[in-house]
């Protein structure tokens, strides 16, 4: 029985949203507007499905299956450039948009 290839997934933040209405209303005092883990530009590396270190672990639980997805060679017919996807993470007060690529070679 062989095993399987995963390739490795780089996960760049793409961008940190500020929802003000929503955060204003909801957000309990004190709390910051935009999500406090990241900066923009940020990458991290997926290495056999894993979640890489640093990575959150909320966003992380959203976005494993997406990982996997990529990392067992497979493309959503949805997103132009094979081998990538673009991900949100589930936080309604701070929102953060992710690209995931499959790195081939």
């Amino acid at each position: 029985m062989g095993t399987t290839k995963y390739y490795d997934v780089k996960i760049t933040v793409l961008r940190k949203l500020e929802i003000e209405g929503i955060h204003g209303e909801y957000a309990a005092e004190g709390v910051h507007t935009t999500c406090s883990k990241y900066k923009e530009g940020q990458t991290y590396i997926s290495k056999n499905c894993n979640k890489p270190e640093g990575f959150c672990s909320w966003a992380w639980a959203g976005a494993q299956d997406k990982v996997v997805f990529l990392a067992l060679g497979h493309d959503y017919p949805w997103i132009k450039q094979k081998g990538t996807d673009i991900f949100c993470c589930a936080d309604g007060l701070h929102p953060v948009i992710y690209k995931f690529e499959r790195i081939e070679g």
